[in-house]
């Protein structure tokens, strides 16, 4: 790392080796050689940037897109201190993962993703209007819940606070096409783009984050400074230093050659609750396909769970360390604390107690975390650590960049798209036949014959 450089997350795959957890493991040939194997793919990927075909690595360099995001973000934050973010999954849970991770002092995001009425119905009891601004976001223009969503808020802050209200609404969608687009045009709302190649789940680092990161008061200077250092890492690095490089090929190898199927994602920080879940979602969605490139079944992909230390520990470290060897485990360690509590020295005649008094929580975290790495590497569970510097602006950028490209190099590892959602869109279709969406009456008459037909229940 260059004099004066910025702090940079490392990684530490002990946990992964050979002479560690045994046959589970890998030598360090072995990874190396897959390593180097996979400069095939980062060219192959670089290619298709370049191309224009996927634009997430692009929009870091967008500096017109950026400020005015942070502009429009400013512009609401002026009205209220409240944002409604009306998105589900990659139209929100970035932003979630921003304000979890980054803390505001004086905004708050309240997000409407799912249309559970009891869930919606609360939120909206919570919220005054006159101090709430709304974000509508989505690539399409017309996810379904979304749109209901959105029609709910609309009518809730028309009736409190007349026609004005449209004055306090922005919306994040495709520049060309779509019926938010066609809404906000109609009712002179601002409109912010997400750049056609830019899938939803790749779009944090646009408007889609940037401008609830803005309204939040989050230093967005500092998050895309975050993700440029992390990319040119990841674009400059050797294969056997790289970040990027070495987590999609240890992935790939478990995934492929010692059915670790299944990837626990378990961060020892609150903070980083949320992005876990934003992960969750990315690897998910781009990995988990059942035709690669040339067409064949290969039904593929890493299924990701979250967990959370050190709560997990005492609901489901127990079946990661004995139970069926599918697993691998990946850690986020942070190094140094935005803040400090001491333990008490109480009750030192207790053993419970006497240990623990004078020590720090974050000291125990720690501990909490070292336990878990030696328990499972000890019974043959393979893990691995991002250790992060601290939670900053800077440190999510580059996580962000950095969970991005390992999910675009591991796709292709697998020989699949990374950046297409079929599954997903065969059940937005399912769910526009259901409810008469115009277009969809032989999908409609498909699915009312299939639920017609007698059903197993108890």
């Amino acid at each position: 790392m260059a004099r004066g450089a910025p702090p940079r997350v490392r990684l530490d795959y002990t946990g992964c080796l050979r002479e560690r957890v045994g046959e589970a493991g890998f030598d360090e040939r072995r990874i190396g050689e897959a390593a180097r194997a996979a400069e095939g793919g980062r060219r192959d990927l670089r290619r298709a940037l370049d191309q224009g075909r996927y634009g997430f690595d692009a929009v870091l360099d967008d500096t017109r897109a950026i400020a005015a995001a942070v502009r429009e973000g400013r512009r609401l934050a002026r009205l209220g201190d409240t944002l409604a973010l009306d998105g589900i999954g990659g139209s929100a849970l970035g932003a979630q993962a921003l304000q979890t991770a980054l803390r505001p002092k004086s905004k708050r995001l309240v997000v409407f993703d799912n249309v559970d009425p009891e869930g919606v119905a609360a939120r909206l009891a919570a919220l005054d209007a006159r101090r709430t601004v709304v974000a509508a976001i989505t690539k399409s223009g017309s996810t379904a819940e979304t749109t209901a969503n959105l029609l709910v808020l609309m009518q809730w802050m028309r009736r409190r606070l007349g026609a004005r209200h449209v004055q306090r609404w922005t919306a994040v969608t495709d520049p060309e096409k779509g019926d938010l687009l066609a809404l906000a045009r109609r009712l002179d709302i601002p409109t912010l783009h997400i750049p056609p190649n830019v899938g939803g789940r790749f779009s944090v680092l646009t408007a889609v984050g940037l401008v609830p990161a803005a309204f939040l008061g989050l230093d967005v200077p500092a998050l895309m400074q975050g993700a440029r250092d992390m990319r040119a890492h990841c674009w400059s690095a050797p294969p056997a230093e790289n970040l990027g490089v070495m987590g999609a090929v240890l992935l790939h190898l478990f995934a492929t050659e010692r059915q670790r199927r299944i990837q626990v994602v378990m961060p020892y920080a609150d903070a980083l609750l949320h992005l876990a879940d934003w992960y969750r979602q990315l690897w998910a969605e781009s990995l988990g396909k059942r035709l690669d490139r040339k067409g064949r079944v290969v039904e593929t992909g890493q299924t990701p769970v979250t967990s959370m230390g050190a709560t997990d520990q005492h609901s489901q470290v127990q079946l990661y360390v004995e139970g069926p060897p599918d697993k691998i485990l990946t850690f986020l360690e942070v190094e140094a604390w935005r803040e400090e509590v001491v333990i008490p020295r109480l009750f030192g005649d207790l053993a419970s107690t006497s240990y623990l008094g004078g020590k720090r929580l974050g000291e125990l975290l720690r501990a909490e975390l070292r336990g878990t790495e030696a328990a499972l590497t000890t019974a043959g569970r393979p893990n691995f650590t991002y250790k992060l510097p601290r939670v900053s602006a800077h440190v999510m950028g580059q996580l962000i960049y950095l969970f991005e490209f390992q999910t675009a190099l591991s796709g292709e590892l697998y020989g699949i798209d990374a950046f297409d959602q079929p599954g997903v869109e065969a059940g937005k279709v399912a769910t526009y036949a259901l409810m008469r969406r115009k277009g969809y009456v032989e999908e409609a008459r498909r699915l009312r014959a299939d639920l017609a037909r007698p059903r197993a229940i108890i």
